[in-house]
């Protein structure tokens, strides 16, 4: 048995060397691993509105002196704030002209409180659009004044034909827009026109004779509580306290200046911390057609919800007369704050196109500032 194995043995090795022999080399493929696909940056998520990372800017348009603003600005941040849990941070620009800059430029974020024309350009510009008009006295519309040194000869408004004008802005209505549009049909071409940077300051430059006479906003003077006089009525004079000019005094508790019976509540009474004889020395000249009142305005795109919240919050605040006296009412003198559309603003569109203006002659003359 033995030896009938051993070839059977010797053949499968001679086999496995001739099968060896016969077989190629080949190289040894390398596992290979499909490439990671690289994942797109992610965005960072925009701070949601009204957050503290992200407050709601509240631009003031600078009409009255700007320590008023700053600081009733701070008190209607807080009452808002405290109100609808959201985060909102004062703006106080420099002109009316920048006040449309800022709040076009923040768009969405942003909310404020433009006087007439100056919310006219901002919605023809990037669409702010009103949503409270303001109250004052009982009004929801105002007038433009035109004044002039106590002791001046000008009479009618005819008589500042060639004289030097002091404005505030170019986008006020009271202080620019309706004395260029009066003018020519008064036939009236001012000398040198001066640009003040507000109404205040327009009161400042009569009061101290830099300019020759000025426009600003006018507000009727009201009676003296108790006093049994007559409101004032449109046509009725501008100046019903004429003859008691010599007393007008600031009152007790300084909050207005007081003439006779009467308290006068046009742009003068806004200088009178700075100027008590702002009165004897100031006189209404003449006033203009009543013009819609300043209102509160949101962004084009400001969010439905948080518009709402807000506004409930401002006709809140009106029911609390410490809060109130302490912000809008300190700050613009507001009695109130009343639903409003687009469409009260359409006479002052009007009023530009009578002038012989365009909407982008007044954008135009904004940028050019």
């Amino acid at each position: 048995m033995k030896g009938k194995s051993l070839p059977l043995v010797s053949l499968c090795v001679v086999l496995a060397v001739v099968l060896a022999g016969c077989t190629t080399d080949e190289p040894t493929a390398t596992p290979t691993t499909a490439p990671t696909a690289t994942a797109a940056p992610t965005a960072t998520p925009k701070p949601s509105l009204g957050s503290a990372e992200r407050p709601i800017q509240v631009y003031f348009v600078p009409s009255v002196e700007a320590e008023t603003i700053v600081t009733g600005g701070a008190a209607l941040e807080a009452a808002l704030e405290t109100a609808t849990g959201l985060e909102f941070e004062v703006y106080v620009p420099t002109s009316y002209g920048a006040f449309v800059e800022g709040m076009c430029a923040a768009g969405e974020d942003a909310m404020g409180f433009p006087a007439t024309t100056a919310y006219v350009v901002a919605n023809a510009r990037c669409g702010v659009d009103a949503s409270m008009i303001s109250v004052r006295y009982g009004d929801s519309f105002y007038y433009g004044g035109f004044i002039v040194p106590r002791e001046s000869p000008a009479q009618t408004l005819a008589d500042l034909d060639g004289l030097t004008w002091g404005y505030g802005d170019v986008t006020s209505t009271s202080g620019y827009i309706v004395p260029s549009i009066l003018f020519p049909g008064e036939g009236i071409e001012p000398g040198d026109a001066v640009r003040t940077g507000g109404h205040n300051q327009t009161v400042l430059a009569v009061y101290n004779g830099d300019v020759d006479f000025g426009t600003i906003y006018f507000n009727p003077p009201q009676p003296i509580a108790d006093s049994g006089v007559d409101p004032w009525q449109f046509g009725d004079p501008v100046e019903p306290y004429a003859a008691d000019v010599d007393t007008c005094a600031m009152a007790e508790d300084e909050s207005d200046i007081q003439c006779g019976d009467w308290e006068p509540k046009d742009a003068r009474r806004s200088v009178r911390s700075t100027a008590e004889d702002v009165v004897q020395k100031v006189r209404l000249l003449a006033i203009s057609d009543p013009v819609p009142n300043d209102c509160m305005a949101f962004g084009a795109d400001f969010p439905a919800d948080l518009r709402a919240q807000i506004e409930a919050a401002i006709t809140a605040l009106q029911d609390d007369e410490e809060t109130w006296g302490a912000t809008l009412s300190a700050i613009y003198n507001y009695d109130a704050l009343i639903p409003v559309t687009d469409a009260e603003y359409d006479g002052i569109r009007d009023w530009i196109d009578a002038g012989g203006l365009e909407m982008d002659d007044i954008v135009g003359i904004l940028e050019m500032e």
